[in-house]
C-alpha cells in the first residue's frame, strides 16, 4: 500500500503555538501528533509514504528523519509555496506516481479507524473513496442510498440520507490527481466538485462508533487530552504511553499542595510551584508555574513562564 500524509497546514487557529511549533508536532499526551499518524499508517501495512511540509518545514523534516518508520520508503515533498488541500495532495498523488489508489490521510486528527480496513473498501470505479461520518456542525456531504456521493457543501438532490461530514481520511485513485488544477495551489472540495458536476463518481464509506478529534483548535486540542486521559479512546492506547490523570511527564517536579483536577497533563521538566491548581490544562516541556497559580482551560507553551492565574487562554 502506498499512503500520504498531509502535513503542510499553517496551523493558524493554534496561534500563537504554533509560531514556534508545527500544528502536526503539537505533543499529544507526550507523543507529537505527526508520530502518532506515521504509526497508524505503519500498522495499516503502508510501505511507500509521501509527506508534504510548508510551516517550519525543517522540523517537520527533522523529525521524519529521526523518526522515519523502519522498512519504509518515505518521500518528503517540501512546498515554497503552500499548495493548500488539493495542491498539496496533487503533489504527493505525482510523488507517490503509479497505477494503484492510495490512502490519503490529514495530519491534523487523532482518530482510532481501522486505516487498513477502509483502504480495502475502496471502490475500483470512483474517483476517490470518503471517509464519512456523522459529526455536526460539520456536516456538509451527502450520499446516496448506495454509497456514492452526490453533492458537497450545496444542496443536494432528492433522495439522499442526511449530511454527514469528512473525517480526514480518503483512498485516492491516480486519476484524481487530473482534477486538481496545477501547478500551483488548489482547493480540493472545488476538485471534488468541478469531478461530479462532470459526471464522475465519487464513493462513500460511512464509519461510526469510533474516535475521532480534530486538533485545529485551542478547544479541540484541550478535548482530545480531556478524551484521552478520560479513556475515551482504548484502541488507541498502544500509540501512547500508559495514560493516567494526570499524565506528568519525565523529570517534573510537583511541589507540595498542588491540586489536579481531571484533564491535566505535563511535559518533561516541567515545574509546579506549591499550591497551584490545574484543571483541564495542558503544560508543555519545560514550563515553570508559580505557587499558588490557577489555571483551567489552558494551554502553556514549552518553556512559559507562568506567575499568574488564568482561564481559557493559550500562555507562551
Amino acid at each position: 500500500m502506498q499512503a500520504a500524509i498531509l502535513a503542510a497546514g499553517l496551523g493558524t487557529r493554534l496561534r500563537p503555538l504554533t509560531h514556534v511549533t508545527p500544528k502536526v508536532l503539537a505533543p499529544v499526551c507526550h507523543r507529537p501528533l505527526l508520530g502518532v499518524v506515521l504509526a497508524q499508517v505503519r500498522r495499516a501495512g503502508a510501505t511507500r509514504l509521501a509527506v508534504n511540509t510548508h510551516h517550519l518545514a525543517a522540523q517537520v523534516e527533522q523529525f521524519l528523519a529521526v523518526h522515519h518508520p523502519p522498512g519504509m520508503e518515505m518521500l518528503v515533498r517540501p512546498e515554497p509555496e503552500i499548495l493548500g488541500t488539493g495542491g498539496g495532495l496533487r503533489s504527493l498523488g505525482e510523488a507517490l506516481g503509479g497505477e494503484a489508489a492510495f490512502l490519503a490521510v490529514n495530519a491534523d486528527i487523532l482518530t482510532d479507524l481501522d486505516l487498513a480496513d477502509l483502504y480495502r473498501r475502496h471502490r475500483q470505479e470512483a474517483l476517490t473513496t470518503l471517509v464519512l461520518h456523522d459529526c455536526a456542525p460539520y456536516n456538509n456531504v451527502w450520499v446516496d442510498q448506495e454509497g456514492w456521493v452526490q453533492a458537497i457543501g450545496t444542496a443536494p438532490p432528492p433522495g439522499c440520507l442526511p449530511a454527514l461530514a469528512y473525517t480526514g481520511v480518503q483512498v485516492v485513485s491516480p486519476r484524481m490527481l487530473a482534477w486538481i488544477p496545477g501547478p500551483g495551489p488548489a482547493d480540493l472540495v472545488a476538485a471534488w466538485r468541478a469531478a461530479l458536476a462532470q459526471g464522475e463518481r465519487l464513493a462513500a464509506v460511512v464509519v461510526s462508533g469510533h474516535f475521532w478529534q480534530d486538533l485545529g483548535t485551542p478547544a479541540a486540542y484541550l478535548a482530545a487530552h480531556t478524551r484521552l486521559l478520560s479513556g475515551a479512546a482504548p484502541r488507541l492506547a498502544d500509540f501512547f504511553p500508559p495514560l493516567t490523570d494526570p499524565l506528568v511527564g519525565e523529570g517534573t517536579v510537583v511541589a507540595p499542595g498542588v491540586i489536579f483536577d481531571r484533564g491535566v497533563c505535563l511535559g518533561r521538566q516541567v515545574r509546579v510551584g506549591q499550591r497551584a491548581r490545574l484543571k483541564n490544562t495542558v503544560v508543555w516541556d519545560q514550563a515553570v508555574i508559580a505557587p499558588g497559580v490557577s489555571l483551567e482551560n489552558c494551554i502553556v507553551g514549552g518553556g512559559a513562564q507562568v506567575t499568574a492565574s488564568a482561564q481559557g487562554m493559550v500562555l507562551v
